[in-house]
């Protein structure tokens, strides 16, 4: 007799899913998450003032406070030096964020399930070159592998060409930069299923070494994955932010939070502080959110607080 298969993704996701309901900060923090997802997709909709109008930046309208200090009913939150709208600058600012954290993380998905699961399925040599590539790119901080590389392509294709391509290179950069992180825990997946029963079942049945990998070996390892997914969100979210605020992020005309911030910290101490005030309070929302989510999902995972 074969050893029984263990329970399929939809399997676990569905448990997972009935102990995030009972877990009331976990579900606030996926409805916070969800919010922003939904006005970010909704963005063009629910701004007041399109930013990619011409006549959305009018210096006639610059540092107006937010409308219950007196400020004009036009401009809920206020605006900036620019005159652009604050409310919708926040808007289309979370979707360019979320846009780059998720795009970010699918390269890192992408890239670290097929290393992982080649490293850990075939083993040997491959395995080994591999896994000292993932820790030789570990051991280089995320921050300084992006302000390099960003800084070197503004040296190269100057200003304008990179404001074209801020966005992704911002992608690129945060997705190539930490892919060992899921390389290395597919690969524990993978060397704790690979010789299980039900996989010789497979590979006697003729079943493609792929289809193995990706069909029967895969699905197992996908419940710890949604923890690193959320946090790495978060963390690419953060590290735009961060990236924005040195100069190498967002360029003002494409305003992610993390610019908005960047662009309003020099007035907060002169009066407007709510150029920089409301998008940091909608960035640090965000950011706990996602790791109150992790942190739960975590705990669902396993209640020892290490991986199954």
């Amino acid at each position: 007799m074969f050893e029984r298969q263990p329970p399929t993704a939809p399997t676990r996701l569905s448990h997972l899913w009935g102990a995030i309901k009972s877990d009331k900060l976990a579900l606030l923090a996926l409805c916070i998450f969800s919010f922003y997802c939904l006005v970010a997709l909704l963005a063009p909709f629910l701004a007041p003032y399109d930013i990619d109008n011409p006549a959305f930046m009018d210096l006639i309208n610059g540092e107006l406070p937010p409308v219950w200090l007196g400020g004009d009913a036009a401009f809920f939150l206020g605006t900036d030096v620019q005159g652009r709208d604050i409310l919708s600058s926040i808007l289309y600012g979370t979707r360019l964020s979320l846009t780059i954290g998720i795009g970010a993380v699918l390269i890192q998905l992408c890239l670290g399930i097929c290393i992982g699961l080649l490293s850990g399925y075939l083993g040997g040599k491959l395995d080994a070159f591999l896994m000292r590539y993932a820790d030789i790119q570990l051991s280089f901080s995320t921050m300084m592998v992006a302000i390099v590389v960003l800084a070197v392509f503004q040296s190269m294709f100057g200003g304008a060409a990179y404001q074209q391509l801020a966005m992704l290179m911002l992608i690129l950069v945060l997705g190539v930069a930490e892919w060992p992180i899921f390389a290395r825990m597919v690969r524990a997946g993978v060397l704790a299923e690979k010789d299980k029963e039900y996989v010789d079942a497979a590979r006697i049945l003729g079943v493609s070494r792929s289809r193995i990998m990706f069909r029967h070996i895969l699905p197992n390892t996908v419940s710890p994955l949604m923890v690193i997914i959320t946090i790495q969100i978060a963390n690419a979210i953060v590290a735009e932010a961060a990236l924005s605020f040195l100069g190498l992020g967002m360029p003002p005309s494409q305003p992610s939070l993390g610019a908005l911030i960047a662009s309003g910290f020099d007035y907060i101490f002169a009066g407007a502080w709510w150029i920089a005030v409301f998008p940091s309070i909608t960035l640090v929302i965000l950011i706990f959110a996602m790791n109150l989510l992790g942190d739960s999902l975590r705990d669902h995972l396993n209640p020892n607080g290490g991986w199954r």
